[in-house]
């Protein structure tokens, strides 16, 4: 089937491929690519007529630190609605005539802007009027530049005290542009904003559908692999879970899964692996205990990215040892490596195709492990966004306890162990974080009669590798400390601390200290993203 598409240009923001997904929440597909793609290449993607709009998204960098961010002429040639998001306003204006200047007062953060005149991406959006009947926007500002002349042809449609021009339109052309982010959730009305533009403005056709998506992506495995073996490497989390069960979908016997314990997994996590995959959906698993390996090689080390890096290196080195196992005398061998690569994992590594954004943490599973193992790459997952891998998970016949599980980093405890990672801390988190979790699914909200685990978006249980005094019975400990760790998003971009109830952190502390010797102190986060991020590394 052949997708109606939105291309969306990204300039290097962070927030890039939050505007991926509301077009995607709006059922559209939707493709990123780099700001700097040639005419020749724009013209190329949408010579098959499936092309319905182009985004251009906001960035890190002012117009005047890059000459390389521009649009692409081609972009306003094609005849088809463009929208400018912050950074792509002023592409916009910079490609038609307009003129752009560094803002003498910057804007971050939340702002009011007035809706101007009646076109059609703000007409009858707003989220409340003044007295005057003027229609007001509570958004996301982000911006230092500003556009201080329209391009001809454009008309104001928005602003604000300090940004006469904070959005503006060419209807003739069906160009339109906004100062503020409508991707983010701090702009109210954003996903209506997006959901005009695609589905009205664009008459783009929302027929992209995880239930329906089984079908297409098992016809490209099946095309790219042909008779060919493929070799996952299975966490246990959610990605490379359901990217191994779309595998064995396709291809059945021809998928191998190893599933590397690297001592840093949760309580009991390993049997659970085995039970679903070989027990129910009797795939090919190979288990690996490299416990001691793993925690031999980061012994002494307490630098968060060296741990991630010698996780990542070493799972490459266990991988490499069974792939080379699977390719002896006589057997055919893999010729693929699978991986549950998703978009968040990309665009958190720096590693959007643009180049342009800022890093914030390394991933093991983006690029060079393929080259280490010689293998090609395989990533049918690569272009989805978490919860539409929860939908696909689901479809697929998933547990639902399994699909909605919350997000486990790959170098698992190691990242949730402060400093230098030993067996005795593991052990002691591993047992903390299953009484936390344990709790969160016990504990019922009485507004909604949801769990708190659902109700939160990441929970986990975190080890700080310091002691302090306590007293149990007649005697005087000196133990260790953990911290507990709630967050409530919608995009993992942002999130506020979970306002737990205090009889659930009652139990939880309770618990832990009485049933985990070795922690006599637990404590509860109340840091929000930003300024914090969700891990602790």
């Amino acid at each position: 089937m052949q997708h109606q598409k939105i291309l969306i240009l990204d300039f290097g923001s962070q927030v890039t491929q939050l505007i991926a997904r509301r077009v995607r929440e709006a059922h559209v597909y939707c493709e990123v690519h780099p700001c700097d793609v040639t005419n020749d290449w724009v013209r190329a993607f949408a010579a098959d007529g499936s092309l319905k709009g182009v985004i251009l998204s906001g960035s890190h960098a002012s117009l005047w630190e890059d000459e390389s961010l521009r649009a692409p002429q081609a972009v306003f040639d094609l005849g088809v609605p463009v929208l400018g998001i912050c950074f792509g306003m002023y592409a916009i204006a910079e490609a038609l005539g307009g003129k752009v200047e560094g803002g003498h007062k910057r804007e971050f953060g939340y702002a009011e802007i007035r809706a101007r005149g009646h076109t059609k991406l703000l007409e009858g959006i707003q989220d409340y009027a003044t007295a005057e009947g003027q229609g007001m926007l509570q958004v996301w500002m982000s911006h230092g530049d500003s556009v201080t002349e329209m391009p001809p042809g454009f008309k104001l449609m928005a602003s604000t005290e300090s940004c006469p021009i904070a959005g503006m339109a060419d209807e003739e052309r069906g160009f339109y542009a906004v100062q503020f982010h409508p991707e983010v959730t701090h702009t109210r009305q954003g996903k209506a904003i997006l959901e005009r533009f695609v589905l009205s403005i664009c008459n783009a056709r929302a027929d992209w559908i995880m239930g329906d998506y089984i079908t297409e992506a098992v016809q490209k495995i099946r095309a790219q692999v042909g008779d060919e073996e493929v070799i996952l490497g299975l966490s246990g989390g959610v990605d490379s879970s359901v990217a191994a069960a779309l595998i064995h979908r396709a291809i059945g016997d021809q998928l191998t899964c190893v599933f590397v314990d690297h001592g840093l997994l949760r309580l009991n996590e390993g049997d659970m692996v085995m039970d679903m995959f070989v027990g129910k959906l009797h795939a090919k698993v190979i288990r690996v205990d490299a416990s001691e390996l793993f925690l031999g090689k980061l012994a002494g080390v307490s630098d968060p990215e060296a741990k991630r890096k010698i996780i990542g290196s070493e799972f490459v080195t266990v991988f490499k040892q069974e792939a080379a196992k699977l390719t002896g005398a006589g057997a055919k061998g893999a010729q693929w490596l699978a991986q549950g690569t998703i978009y968040p994992d990309v665009i958190e590594s720096g590693g959007a195709k643009s180049k342009k954004a800022v890093t914030i943490k390394s991933h093991h599973n983006v690029g060079g492990l393929p080259e280490q193992l010689g293998l090609k790459l395989l990533e049918p997952l690569r272009d989805l966004f978490k919860d539409e891998v929860r939908e696909l998970g689901v479809a697929l016949g998933l547990p639902h306890e399994m699909v909605y599980r919350h997000p486990f980093p790959g170098p698992g405890l190691g990242v949730r162990i402060l400093g230098e990672v030993k067996k005795e801390y593991a052990d002691l988190l591993r047992r903390a974080d299953a009484i936390f979790i344990e709790e969160l699914r016990n504990f019922k909200d009485e507004a909604t009669g949801k769990s708190w685990y659902d109700l939160t978006s990441q929970a986990f249980t975190v080890f700080l590798p310091v002691k302090s005094v306590g007293v149990m019975g007649d005697g005087r400990t000196y133990d260790y400390v953990v911290a507990l760790r709630a967050v409530q998003t919608s995009d993992f971009m942002t999130a506020d601390w979970a306002e737990l109830p205090y009889a659930l952190l009652k139990k939880v502390s309770s618990r832990i200290i009485n049933e985990v010797r070795g922690i006599n102190r637990v404590t509860y986060d109340v840091s929000s993203k930003p300024p914090a991020t969700i891990e602790w590394e």
